[in-house]
């Protein structure tokens, strides 16, 4: 019973509080990497000071992937305990490139006080490196058994006298030296150790992944372990959870939190309009661009355009451009042809070269080392964001989407067996509910490489190459490996990846088939840019009683048209038997083709029903169209062919007319005249559409060509 009370009062007596400037902490880092640059963020951001332990020093203490080390760190530790005289002083020792300050140190020497013991280590639910010595670790009643060397704090001459007989081999295990001095039952009270069983300052991730998860609060975010119920100090992804730490990195301390989004955005990001202008441009850095051509690819050309029109002096970019497709050869050689001379450097590799996609990937790596290196794939649509916000955060990826999709150009998580899983916050992140900057463990399509991050860390000559994975698989894990992290970023609208998979190159202009596959760039490509203002301004005008006339194509749209259907080439003769439509005989012919000869029908419908139909509800209330459509076709009109179009009426509810080429220049003459109203329309625009009742009110006629070539597309809806 006096035993009993003793303990009692012992518990209830408050321990001496340690003043924060009492701490020391210590960590080893024999270089620079992301992972300590986050920790020093994390602990700048609580104000820890911390003392580097080993800096410059060739690291030899080995990695978590092969066998057991540490022990340099037990040495520099030694060492550095020396210095530090004072009785009174508690040090904190502990991991850096794998390690998250979660909290400050009021909080970390208070709870380090309240075990009442004069040394504390992390704990695992792991045994490791012998898993021998389970049976000689103390059992607990709660919590985990086993000792993790990653982080521990003690009054400093307990922590000299925990280190006092290290004598081993830097490559030498240093939590096998640790364990066997705990499970020393006079060694472990002597220096008075204890584990940190509940994680309440220390929180390993290696077999304790689904204990823990974010707590997001009142501007700041902490690991919670749900296990326990307790706020862990430091959180530590030792073994192989790095990948994890990374993800909880994101958020942990503030990197990114509800109130204020992401809190190191702005961090080592030069904006271009900060850099110096001279006649030279020297003082723009140089940046490698290559790009891979691998498969048919949708607007090929548009790429080009973006890549022509990115805001950065060209004098200051190298080209690197891999083609394997014989079908885009045009595409790149008339860009090269045309603005080839206004970069700085550029190296072609074609499809008669015969290297490998693989390979050129690694050789582009090592044509310009000397330079950023910056990864495009053909198959996406890039925006100018790239170089005004992003082209000097290196190592970064902007995200790229499919529009309505949750497909993106990153992994948000990895599955055990190194491919696509996803992370809780992905959807969030593709959305756009999260914004910032994102640690991943992969990206693709695009990618923006520091130079001396490929000289120092990716000298390697076959990133790229794996038996089993893809090039850029094989390349992220090559970079994971290195320990360099990788990040992309959605803080605005960079660009979106292209559908590729049904892509066909049998036309002439392949890039008008896209409709369904990729809607929104067929759009930016093909709609008229001033087409969406329709509903917001009057933009419809009406020349005549119930025609209407609006912007719907653009020029590219007419002129890709045109030339399909003069490719196609088999225009009608312009008679009266037309074996093409049904009864095989057509009242009022025209020469022209159909756009079910071209396999054109589908995508014209769709087109019909996204762009026409809102236009046809709005000019006449009340009427819905399905956008069904009996005939649609290109005319032809010459003077030496057919010049005009005699009076009729046309076999719709509703007619759509779009010019296809420009009066005035490539003919003169045309229009249409309304015979009812006696008004003509003889100016028409390229790319604008005449829709106009087709039946009963609308009789009309094609006023004469009278020179050069007159196209229009024309459309019967709703027969």
């Amino acid at each position: 019973m006096l035993d009993k009370r003793r303990l009692l009062l012992r518990s209830r007596v408050k321990p001496l509080s340690v003043r924060a400037g009492k701490l020391v902490v210590l960590t080893v880092a024999t270089e620079e990497t992301g992972g300590f640059r986050r920790f020093m963020r994390s602990a700048r951001h609580f104000n820890y000071t911390v003392k580097v332990l080993g800096q410059g020093e060739e690291w030899k203490g080995g990695d978590y992937m092969s066998a057991p080390g540490g022990g340099q760190k037990v040495r520099l530790l030694k060492s550095a305990l020396e210095e530090v005289t004072e009785k009174n002083k508690v040090v904190l020792f502990i991991d850096s490139y794998d390690v998250i300050f979660a909290s400050g140190p009021k909080e970390l020497l208070k709870k380090f006080q309240q075990t009442g013991h004069k040394v504390v280590f992390s704990a695992e639910t792991l045994i490791w490196p012998d898993r021998h010595l389970e049976d000689k670790h103390p059992h607990v009643r709660e919590g985990k058994r086993f000792l993790g060397s990653g982080g521990f704090i003690g009054y400093a001459p307990n922590l000299k006298e925990l280190v006092a007989n290290w004598t081993g081999k830097d490559g030498e295990s240093d939590q096998l030296f640790f364990t066997k001095i705990y499970i020393n039952p006079e060694k472990r009270k002597a220096i008075n150790i204890t584990l940190d069983n509940k994680c309440r300052m220390f929180q390993n991730l290696h077999g304790s992944l689904d204990e823990v998860v974010l707590k997001f609060e009142d501007g700041r975010v902490r690991a919670r372990n749900i296990l326990y119920d307790t706020l862990p100090v430091l959180v530590h992804g030792n073994g192989p959870t790095k990948l994890q730490i990374n993800y909880l990195g994101n958020y942990i301390p503030n990197t990114w939190n509800f109130e204020k989004g992401c809190t190191v955005c702005s961090e080592d990001l030069h904006p271009l309009s900060g850099l110096k202008v001279s006649p030279f441009l020297f003082s723009y850095p140089v940046v490698h661009i290559g790009i891979f051509i691998q498969q048919p690819t949708p607007f090929v050309s548009v790429f080009f355009e973006r890549l022509l029109n990115l805001k950065y002096p060209k004098n200051r970019l190298k080209l690197f451009i891999y083609n394997k497709e014989q079908h885009h050869d045009g595409h790149v050689n008339r860009f090269l042809k045309d603005h080839g001379t206004e970069y700085q450097a550029v190296k072609l590799i074609g499809p008669d070269d015969g290297i490998h996609g693989t390979e050129s990937r690694n050789l582009a790596l090592w044509v310009h080392i000397d330079s950023a290196l910056f990864f495009f794939s053909s198959g996406f649509r890039n925006a100018n964001h790239l170089a005004e916000t992003a082209i000097l955060c290196f190592n970064v990826s902007p995200m790229m989407t499919k529009p309505g999709k949750l497909w993106t150009n990153f992994w948000g998580a990895l599955s055990p067996d190194g491919y696509y899983a996803r992370s809780e916050d992905y959807v969030d992140i593709v959305q756009g509910r999260r914004m910032g900057l994102w640690n991943v463990p992969y990206v693709s399509h695009i990618y923006l490489i520091k130079a001396s991050v490929l000289r120092d860390k990716l000298s390697a000559s076959d990133l790229f190459f794996s038996g089993n994975l893809d090039p850029d698989m094989a390349f992220c894990r090559s970079v994971r490996n290195q320990g360099i992290f990788m990040y992309v970023t959605n803080l605005h609208t960079f660009g979106r990846v292209l559908s590729t998979e049904n892509y066909q190159t049998n036309h002439l202009h392949n890039d008008l088939w896209q409709i369904f596959e990729n809607p929104v760039e067929w759009e930016e490509r093909y709609i008229h840019q001033n087409y969406s203002r329709i509903d917001k301004e009057n933009l419809i005008e009406t020349p005549c009683p119930d025609v209407y006339w609006f912007p719907i194509f653009t020029d590219t749209a007419c002129t890709h048209l045109v030339e399909e259907m003069e490719n196609f080439g088999q225009w009608s003769g312009g008679g009266n038997t037309d074996t093409r439509i049904q009864g095989g005989y057509e009242n009022v012919p025209t020469i022209d083709i159909h756009m079910n000869q071209i396999s054109f029908e589908k995508e014209w419908q769709k087109f019909l029903l996204d762009y026409v139909a809102p236009v046809t509800e709005k000019m006449f209330p009340g009427y819905y169209t399905r956008a069904q459509f009996d005939l649609a076709f290109v005319v032809r009109y010459k003077p030496d062919e057919q010049p005009s179009l005699r009076p009729h009426h046309d076999a719709s509810t509703f007619t759509i007319n779009i010019a296809l080429n420009q009066v005035g220049i490539d003919y003169q003459g045309g229009g249409c005249r309304f015979l009812r109203y006696n008004c003509s329309i003889q100016a028409q625009r390229k790319g604008w559409a005449l829709m106009h009742p087709g039946r009963l009110t609308h009789y009309h006629e094609g006023l004469p060509t009278t020179s050069g070539v007159r196209y229009i597309s024309v459309s019967f809806v709703d027969p």
